[in-house]
């Protein structure tokens, strides 16, 4: 009886996290294979775009029972979910060479994920649906797309490889965390956080458009990393604080 109860609340979710990620999984393919011939991209868009997607759709539904009592997924996931959708599509521009078309596809979609940034945490707050799911779901898209736009900005030739450090920052401040147990602590989001995270996906969106030459792009770029390790200390010397 124990192990039934358990199980029973988790099935319509499991249901909702399927037809949620297919929708998404069949949203990408159509947006590939209709954007291919625009952006004269090779048969590896797709492909990548897709796997990229599958993967991270695998991560969700992994993830969403730790932390997302409710037995749908909601509208503020499915919002980040369309943020992820539009990631993928971005990932798989990765590869290919660069060209004003993608260059400026990819500054528009970011426009689109940075007004729909907010939108989800709206959703959840309206909907009584928020989540500690929703709430990192949203952290790791952000993160993930301000790593893609900091590849192409690279890839593009608008600054030098230093640049992904915009995109890694993140990652490397979670990774000192498994070393050092105290920089794994919660902090508390603050509204300087939010405006340093905006900054970065407009900043690097604005090196890589092609109306922007080199060294002005370079420029933009390491204001943008600039704000961002600034950013990171402050919450570094935070989480320092707390330990005392």
């Amino acid at each position: 009886m124990t192990t039934r109860r358990w199980r029973l609340p988790d099935a319509p979710l499991r249901a909702s996290v399927l037809a949620a990620t297919s929708l998404g999984l069949l949203t990408v393919v159509a947006m590939t294979l209709a954007l291919s011939r625009a952006l004269h991209a090779s048969a590896r868009f797709p492909v990548l775009a897709v796997a990229v997607f599958a993967a991270l759709g695998i991560l969700v539904a992994g993830a969403i029972a730790r932390g997302h009592p409710f037995p749908t997924v909601g509208p503020a996931n499915h919002a980040t979910l369309l943020r992820a959708i539009l990631a993928s599509v971005v990932a798989g521009l990765v590869v290919e060479e660069p060209d004003p078309r993608i260059a400026w596809f990819v500054v528009a979609t970011t426009g689109l994920v940075a007004a729909l940034d907010g939108v989800d945490g709206w959703l959840a707050r309206r909907t009584r649906m928020s989540s500690v799911f929703g709430a990192r779901f949203d952290m790791e898209v952000d993160a993930f797309f301000i790593l893609l736009l900091s590849v192409l900005v690279w890839r593009f030739g608008k600054a030098g490889a230093w640049v992904i450090a915009c995109g890694l920052m993140r990652y490397a401040f979670v990774a000192a965390g498994w070393v050092l147990p105290w920089m794994a602590r919660p902090l508390t989001p603050s509204f300087r956080g939010k405006c340093v995270a905006v900054l970065q996906v407009l900043g690097l969106a604005v090196a890589l458009a092609p109306v922007v030459p080199p060294p002005l792009s370079d420029a933009v770029a390491a204001v943008t990393l600039g704000a961002l390790a600034w950013s990171f200390a402050v919450d570094v010397r935070r989480l320092g604080d707390l330990r005392t």
